[in-house]
């Protein structure tokens, strides 16, 4: 296979409608807060695959940052989402909301794990964060968090705060008071100088007691943990980890809260990613994959956190919109009839082979590694140094997207590829997105 780029010039087929919109956008939209855009102006997208204005079609590995976990446009959730705008679209929060709404809490309150079942309706896995900070604080009465590094939360001034990856915190600060952050369970790049997952995971451990023992004025509400971290590189705690944190937090009457927002809604090969590693947290928030692509977050707690805030202490005006609940109810319906978190494993363990082997013939590979569909592949120039290797991981990702598959990029070093395409994805799509990905690997070899 040699990688080609697709035809698209000014005299194609919508050629010209690609050109300006891509000219509009740079002109009217606000496009700084990324380093660059992907030169694709999409028309439309079904499945797995996306299609650019100028006919141009895409493998889509990335689904919008894991948000169209269901696939772009699955028809039982647009036909949900229509029937919705034919009754309400909005109404307001100090009155009670279509049925769809309720139901939607009733369900998530049926697939959470443990006692999580009273939920608060956002927009984003921003606004879920803050609302969970907001609860820790009521609950327990005290306003220290511990976090840790490599973590992303969100933007907003609270959850830039609890985030530990540097890169999204430039230019933010000053930050809030009050947090600790303890290393990450990042058994690649660890501060202990071990291989050893298990060492990896005692010792992260401990330095989460460490933190609340000197880092803290002893007034933690709670420690903040993605159970797989996503914008730090698709970091995969050892499978003790979360099981030793939570003996420690108990100890102390610490909440545990986890950021599902990204691992959410079948992604890892479980409903939901904390299943893993056989622990509940007492805060959930979710976010991207619970609607299929329209914007909701929700924030899950037992009765008694989540009936801690006062009334007029908390509110959205847009929370829990019926449309974007009446999507998310048919998603979750989705992921169940479909079966697709035991799609999401079974694809995710073939990918993870293939990948596995290619590192076997590309030295540019330091380590493959995730759960389900939420895949890493981590490129150094070095694997003695393990020196990152962004500019060859900004290549990768180039040269797929001119080869018809679009992938993603992050890490705190912008080193790590990451494969995370819809759960829907066939077979063929995603063996022919893998050629794509070894093609461009010896391309920069």
């Amino acid at each position: 296979m040699v990688i080609e780029s697709p035809e698209r010039t000014a005299e194609t087929a919508g050629g010209a409608d690609h050109d300006r919109t891509i000219e509009r956008y740079r002109e009217y939209v606000t496009t700084s807060f990324v380093a660059a855009l992907e030169p694709v102006a999409v028309a439309k997208a079904e499945g797995a695959t996306v299609w650019d204005q100028d006919g141009t079609e895409y493998v889509d590995c990335f689904a919008g940052i894991a948000v169209v976990n269901a696939g772009h446009r699955h028809p039982k959730v647009i036909a949900a989402a229509k029937a919705q705008m034919d009754e309400v679209v909005h109404a307001a929060t100090y009155i009670y909301h279509v049925p769809v709404v309720g139901e939607l809490g009733e369900r998530l309150a049926g697939i959470a794990p443990g006692r999580l079942r009273k939920t608060f309706f956002g927009n984003s896995g921003a606004e879920g964060i803050e609302t969970a900070m907001r609860l820790a604080k009521a609950y327990t009465g005290r306003r220290e968090f511990i976090t840790l590094t490599h973590s992303f939360h969100g933007r907003t001034a609270g959850t830039l705060s609890i985030t530990g990856n540097k890169a999204r915190k430039t230019r933010g600060g000053p930050y809030l008071p009050g947090i600790a952050f303890a290393p990450a369970p990042y058994v690649y790049r660890n501060p202990f100088g071990t291989d050893d997952p298990e060492e990896v995971a005692e010792r992260c451990a401990a330095m989460v007691e460490w933190a609340i023992d000197y880092q803290s004025s002893g007034d933690v509400a709670a420690f903040i943990a993605e159970p797989v971290m996503g914008e730090g590189g698709i970091l995969v705690p050892p499978a003790s980890y979360f099981q030793r944190v939570k003996e420690i937090l108990d100890r102390h009457g610490i909440l545990f809260i986890a950021d599902e927002v990204q691992s959410g809604f079948g992604r890892t090969g479980k409903t939901f990613a904390v299943e893993h590693y056989g622990v509940e947290p007492d805060i959930m928030v979710l976010a991207k994959g619970i609607a299929d692509g329209f914007p909701l977050s929700a924030t899950i707690a037992p009765p008694e956190i989540a009936d801690s805030l006062k009334p007029g202490e908390h509110l959205s005006t847009f929370g829990g919109n019926p449309v974007s609940c009446a999507a998310g109810l048919a998603n979750i319906a989705v992921m169940q009839e479909e079966r697709l978190p035991e799609e999401a494993a079974r694809k995710g363990e073939r990918a993870m082979a293939r990948l596995r082997a290619m590192a076997e013939r590309h030295p540019l590979i330091g380590e493959v590694r995730g759960l389900g569909l939420m895949i890493g592949v981590e490129l150094v120039k070095d694997r003695g140094t393990k020196k990152p290797a962004a500019k060859e991981a900004a290549a990768v990702r180039r040269l797929a997207r001119e080869a018809g598959v679009l992938i993603g990029v992050g890490g705190q070093g912008g080193n790590v590829v990451r494969i995370q395409p819809p759960l829907v994805i066939g077979d063929g799509a995603l063996e022919r997105a893998l050629d794509v990905v070894e093609e461009a690997l010896g391309a920069l070899s």
